[in-house]
């Protein structure tokens, strides 16, 4: 098959990956354009070397490394220090995505993501982009105008410190509902790169599991959107629908500045090859 260029939502598309799927970047490397975005997971069995390792070899393969800082898993300012530093010296501190992280009682003196930004030391360690987490769909524990509240406050913050902003979306399923979550951040006044979390070609066991897990729609509400059926739990589902409708949903003035995050659950190669074969099927 020849190769098409991606186009629309998916031109810079980002991905992601954990610590651990190092191997499994350096396998899909070749099928991933050069320059590609690809944030680095910050969870909780895995190590500060582990960490910046992954993002130095993301660094290596000619992609831009974001690396994820988890505000409550930090347990103190020094460990946040000493992961920027580390950071640096790989060359792969430009960009980070700062988020407050799944423990529900923090684990040092950040409760959120707001408070690692506040701190006003990235700049120090050569940070130049900060992205920040938004929810098209809500979220299971938190207050939806208490979201509105906290992605206002950091994307002013971050404006008033001198740093660029994208807004990275935790996944969804409802093209309906992202692109009126777009238009209510553009809204807002915020004006930067969105990027919409997408979940890759998954198993349809991991995928269900994965949305029950971060609260995002009914199994029957992606069963619709995704056109899989629920009595048949075997085999993979691709995100073809929910990417098509929401290109036809999202103006062509927020396009421009819109586009695909792939939580790829480890899949980057399938990842990368669905968006080859969805390209050249455009």
């Amino acid at each position: 098959m020849i190769q098409m260029a991606p186009t629309g939502l998916l031109t810079d598309f980002s991905l992601e990956m954990t610590g651990k799927d190092v191997p499994k970047l350096e396998e899909a490397a070749h099928a991933i354009p050069q320059g590609a975005r690809v944030n680095v997971t910050f969870l909780g069995n895995e190590d500060l070397t582990m960490r910046v390792d992954a993002a130095r070899v993301v660094k290596r393969l000619g992609f831009v490394p974001v690396p994820h800082i988890s505000a409550r898993r930090l347990k103190s300012q020094a460990e946040l220090e000493e992961f920027l530093e580390a950071l640096q010296q790989v060359d792969a501190s430009e960009h980070v995505f700062v988020v407050g992280g799944d423990p529900a009682t923090p684990e040092g003196p950040y409760t959120d993501s707001l408070a690692v930004i506040r701190t006003g030391i990235l700049k120090d360690f050569g940070v130049h982009e900060v992205g920040i987490a938004g929810y098209p769909e809500g979220h299971p524990d938190i207050r939806t105008e208490t979201l509105w509240e906290h992605l206002t406050a950091k994307s002013t913050l971050l404006a008033e410190q001198g740093l660029e902003q994208v807004v990275l979306s935790q996944f969804a399923f409802d093209a309906d509902k992202v692109s009126s979550w777009i238009r209510a951040v553009r809204d807002r006044g915020i004006d930067s790169t969105i990027r919409i979390g997408t979940p890759g070609p998954a198993g349809i066991k991991r995928l269900l599991g994965y949305a029950k897990r971060f609260g995002v729609g009914t199994s029957a509400g992606i069963v619709k959107k995704y056109g899989f059926s629920l009595t048949n739990l075997i085999g993979t589902a691709g995100p073809d629908r929910f990417v098509t409708d929401l290109e036809q949903k999202v103006s062509a003035a927020d396009e421009a500045a819109a586009k695909i995050h792939f939580y790829t659950f480890g899949g980057l190669l399938a990842t990368a090859e669905w968006v080859q074969q969805y390209s050249a099927g455009k």
